[in-house]
């Protein structure tokens, strides 16, 4: 791994799930790692109950946009972190793949998308532990 790691998000959408982990390593890492998201069939928008959960966190990520994902975003990043992408996501050798199953915020209120977003920071907490990048603590 570089100096720098660098930290893909993938989800089906990229509009939810992937988003709010991208903005949380992307905080909580204070740009000790390059954060990237991407999705196999991203939706034309952010999730706004995503975006609400995370403005409660002091996290804002409703300027972003979906993107799709390609074999070169994945052969570019150190992690790859799926959540519900199934076998859309490109597989390379050697390559650190984690697999986190999360419930999709899709349709979902705020009161059910917030133990998701929890989830996510708690598991990108221990990423970045992993990784052996200090956390910046709250956003």
């Amino acid at each position: 791994m570089s100096a720098k790691p660098s930290v893909l998000f993938v989800c089906v959408h990229n509009a939810g799930r992937s988003q709010m982990a991208a903005g949380y390593l992307a905080a909580l890492s204070g740009g000790a790692v390059d954060v990237f998201s991407a999705g196999s069939a991203p939706a034309d928008g952010i999730n706004p109950v995503a975006v609400a959960a995370m403005a409660e966190e002091g996290i804002d990520i409703a300027n972003e946009t979906p993107k799709l994902l390609t074999p070169d975003s994945v052969r570019a990043a150190d992690v790859v972190v799926t959540m519900g992408c199934g076998d859309a996501c490109p597989f390379f050798p050697g390559k650190r793949y984690e697999d986190w199953e999360l419930d999709d915020p899709a349709g979902q209120g705020l009161d059910t998308v917030r133990p998701i977003r929890d989830a996510i920071r708690a598991r990108v907490e221990a990423l970045l532990a992993d990784l052996e990048v200090p956390s910046a603590g709250r956003p």
